[in-house]
Formats: C-alpha cells, sequence, structure tokens
C-alpha cells in the first residue's frame, strides 16, 4: 500500500480482501461511460463484431462470488450512470455483464440522462463502499483504465459517499426494467426493426 495524498493506493491484492473481508455491504457507483479492461479486449471486440455470444470465464467467477457472498447473507449493489444513447462499451457491459451479475444476486440499477445532463447531488466519481465505512475511490485515466483504488479514511468524504448512495439509489432504476427498452445487444428497441 502506497501513500497519496488523498489516501492509501492499495495494491491488487489488498483491493481484492475488501470483496472477501466486508461483512454486510458492497456498493460500487459507476460513473464512466468507457472503461480499458485488458481482460476485456477480446470479448469486447468479440460484442462489438458478433454482438452477444455468452459470458466470459471473469464475468462467472464474478457471478460465483456473488453467489457465495449472497448465500453468507452479504449484499452487493450498484448504480451506474449511463448517458443515453448508450457506449458501445456501457452495452457491451450491461449484455455480457450485468445480466449474470443480477441473476447471481447483485441488486444493479441504472441511472439514465441525456447526453450532457448529470444528476444533481451525484458526482461524477467511481467508488467501492464496504459496510457504508470503508471507502475505495476508484481512480481513472483519461482512456477508462484503472490508475489506482485509494483506500480513503477521511471521515467527511465516508459520510458523503453514504449520501451519493443514498440518492443514487433513489434516483436510479433496476437493470432488469431498464434493460426491456432494449435488445440482447443493449440496442434500443426500435432500432431492432431497421
Amino acid at each position: 500500500m502506497t501513500e497519496s495524498r488523498g489516501g492509501k493506493h492499495l495494491d491488487r491484492d489488498e483491493f481484492e480482501c475488501l470483496f472477501t473481508d466486508f461483512r454486510y455491504t458492497a456498493f460500487r457507483l459507476e460513473t464512466l461511460q468507457n472503461y480499458s479492461v485488458s481482460d476485456e479486449k477480446g470479448p469486447f471486440e468479440e460484442f462489438i463484431s458478433d454482438g452477444f455470444q455468452g459470458f466470459s470465464a471473469d464475468v462467472h467467477d464474478w457471478g460465483e462470488e456473488i453467489r457465495a457472498g449472497t448465500v453468507e447473507g452479504r449484499r452487493y449493489s450498484r448504480v451506474h450512470v449511463v448517458t443515453e444513447p448508450l457506449s458501445d462499451y456501457i452495452r457491451f457491459e450491461c449484455a455480457c455483464g450485468y445480466r449474470l451479475s443480477v441473476t447471481a444476486g447483485e441488486d444493479i440499477r441504472i441511472l439514465p440522462v441525456k447526453e450532457g445532463d448529470w444528476p444533481d447531488g451525484i458526482p461524477r466519481l467511481d467508488y467501492w463502499l464496504f459496510d457504508s465505512h470503508r471507502l475505495v475511490k476508484m481512480n481513472y485515466g483519461l482512456d477508462g483504465g484503472l490508475l489506482a483504488p485509494e483506500l480513503v479514511d477521511d471521515p467527511g468524504q465516508i459520510v458523503a459517499a453514504n449520501l451519493w448512495r443514498d440518492r443514487a439509489m433513489h434516483l436510479s432504476i433496476p437493470f432488469t426494467e431498464y434493460e426491456t427498452r432494449f435488445d440482447a445487444d443493449m440496442r434500443p428497441a426500435e432500432e431492432r426493426w431497421r
């Protein structure tokens, strides 16, 4: 773990331990419209060229982690603020990730906004919040690549993250409701017939 101005940068092992060590809740706020994840490059390119072809091994592993945690009484939830029209990456994430995560037990919600708009009271900040008191800011580069997760111990920022979570949950709709507006590849329903 290395120190930064705002918190402590976590290495991969430290970050992954948070997912096994939390007791009650893991919440994720996502605000980017494009993420650059090296393990997703092949599946993303397949999705763009051929549409949904199934879930990757990584997505299956995440689903198993959610199932196991849910059996132990832990809750997983996330809100993704998405701009419409959806970026290709968001279409991919919804079709090839969220659908399996929801069936595994994660409460995924979508907060849709028109391009150029942003919901009041929600920051443009990605983070994880574990058990309402362990805040991890997810720092990304301009290309959407993860730079470093940062454990924040400032009480004011932790309280703010709880308020943002509550507001985002309130303003958002369940993914299962949101996806009904789209086809299997997350194209708007009216585009299916073109």
